[in-house]
């Protein structure tokens, strides 16, 4: 079983940080897509408790990316990283694995789960947030979310208050959530760490 580490937050506490004119224009570095695969078993129990979580809303396509929409990523990302204390499974509910919406205390994959939630109730299309699973820099199991955009995808992370692009973290993707469909996952190559191929999107 995957196992997750999450550790805690590394910024300070800043609200909008960079604006969208500081913001590069995406770069040709895609993720690569290699299939379906298992969901994690967290993810299945999380569908399961909370079906209106698991539905499609919207297209699949990538979210233009405007001032407005800029903020929501900075303001979520922000908001849910210094509203939810830290805390393992283990801890707070005597579980190896549970995802689920925190409201007082959670880890990363609670944290991404929130995010999602905020940006949906903000007119995003689920095809343009999807729950990533990675290695951290250290090796350990970590989630994060993705922000697909018309300038990138971009990385919303419990560790810090800052958004980068997925290929300027130090991570390295192993898989995600579907832009078709939030309860089928496919695993992902990351092209800094192995061959590109040419499989498209399911």
């Amino acid at each position: 079983m995957f196992a997750y580490v999450c550790r805690p937050l590394l910024a300070g506490f800043v609200l909008f940080g960079l604006g969208l004119a500081q913001v590069a224009s995406a770069q040709s570095l895609k993720m690569d897509v290699n299939g379906w695969t298992n969901p994690p078993v967290g993810h299945i129990d999380f569908c399961r408790n909370h079906p209106e979580e698991c539905v499609t809303r919207g297209s699949a396509e990538a979210e233009q990316l405007t001032e407005r929409r800029w903020r929501d990523l900075q303001e979520v990302n922000t908001l849910a990283n210094h509203l939810v204390a830290p805390a393992t499974d283990m801890e707070f509910y005597n579980a190896e694995e549970f995802w689920t919406l925190p409201e007082t205390y959670g880890d990363c994959e609670d944290y991404v789960l929130l995010k999602r939630k905020w940006l949906i109730e903000r007119g995003w299309p689920s095809g343009a947030l999807l729950v990533a699973v990675v290695f951290d820099e250290v090796g350990d199991g970590h989630a994060v979310l993705l922000a697909r955009t018309s300038r990138g995808e971009f990385v919303l992370d419990n560790k810090t208050d800052t958004l980068h692009r997925w290929y300027e973290t130090a991570y390295h993707f192993v898989k995600r959530q579907s832009v078709r469909d939030p309860n089928r996952w496919v695993s992902v190559g990351d092209p800094r760490w192995t061959t590109p191929n040419t499989a498209t999107s399911p």
